[in-house]
């Protein structure tokens, strides 16, 4: 019998001091079933950096065409496509074909550098694609913050990530290590 994905509820406050960007969300979450709080948390966090009214969580782990969000505009093409985790690096190059931006959340520490060592010199080449590296204090910490019912706050200011859900907040440090060139 399969497991089936747990559904979790989130209501995200974001205030994006850097792009700016303030508005409130109301999301639904599939967390699949080898999925950790860890990532789903991550998602959440990608959500927010990314944060607009078009952006809707994909299929992510549960399918190799769609990514974990994605905004696409009327005609249904894909203009913006992001991925978290450590995704192999060929999905990243084809994510590249068929999205207008892309944007690949990498975090776990050392197997976060690792990653980028393996597949910087392959990804060099795309020129619509950010690699973001997310630091933050420990997965337990981060993790911590997920239920099935979450009302977060998100701060971004002056390229820090501030995460609260009313008790201890949880600070997230995005370190860019690719961004478009001539952007």
């Amino acid at each position: 019998m399969a497991l089936k994905a747990t559904i979790f509820k989130a209501r995200l406050g974001i205030a994006d001091m850097d792009r700016p960007y303030y508005g409130d969300h109301v999301v639904t979450i599939a967390r699949h079933p080898s999925e950790t709080d860890e990532r789903m948390l991550v998602r959440l966090i990608a959500f927010a950096l990314n944060a607009d009214d078009a952006l809707e969580f994909g299929k992510g782990l549960s399918s190799d065409n769609e990514p974990d969000l994605w905004r696409r505009d009327l005609t249904g093409a894909v203009e913006q496509w992001i991925d978290v985790g450590l995704p192999d690096e060929r999905r990243v190059r084809k994510a590249c074909g068929r999205s207008d931006r892309v944007f690949v959340y990498i975090y776990g520490g050392r197997a976060a550098d690792l990653w980028w060592t393996q597949n910087a010199g392959a990804l060099q080449r795309q020129r619509n694609l950010s690699v973001v590296n997310l630091r933050y204090e420990s997965a337990a910490v981060l993790a911590a913050l997920a239920s099935r019912s979450m009302e977060l706050q998100f701060t971004i200011q002056d390229g820090q990530i501030g995460i609260a859900d009313g008790s201890e907040p949880v600070s997230v440090e995005p370190v860019t290590l690719m961004a478009p060139r001539g952007r």
